[in-house]
């Protein structure tokens, strides 16, 4: 940050106290983050709670539902980032495989609804491909579609 950008954070912070309280609030916790500082929680979450600011009491308070697991996830080196990455990307290559991966830009790449009212069976297991979501045709007159 340049100096004159601190000059400016520090002449915002002195105009607003409840601003300056919850930037100082939001700092401790960065180093409680940072520094693994696990224990030092409840005394932070009792700080936040005393000084009444809405947003930050909610989180606080929100934490003390499983203290426990927070303070442990605060202070241990355990991590399952590893094995939630190995998830997602076994996930992403199930949608690649099935056609799903991809984004819909447009209302068009929309695969039509079907109504299978008075359709026979047969015409249920193919009219619309998997792969493009597009409409194959219909050897049933009765089908209505709606886009």
């Amino acid at each position: 940050m340049s100096e004159e950008d601190r000059a400016g954070l520090k002449e915002v912070l002195a105009r607003c106290p409840e601003l300056d309280k919850a930037a100082g609030h939001v700092r401790d916790f960065g180093e409680i983050l940072t520094d693994r500082l696990g224990s030092t929680l409840p005394t932070w979450i009792e700080a936040v709670d005393a000084s009444q600011l809405p947003g930050l009491t909610g989180f606080a308070l929100h934490l003390l539902r499983d203290l426990d697991a927070v303070t442990a996830g605060l202070t241990l080196d355990w991590s399952s980032g590893s094995i939630e990455g190995a998830v997602n990307r076994i996930k992403k290559i199930k949608r690649q495989l099935y056609g799903r991966a991809g984004f819909r830009t447009t209302p068009q790449d929309d695969p039509p609804s079907v109504t299978l009212r008075n359709a026979s069976r047969s015409f249920a297991y193919g009219a619309v491909s998997r792969r493009s979501g597009r409409f194959l045709g219909s050897p049933n007159p009765a089908i209505s579609f709606s886009s």
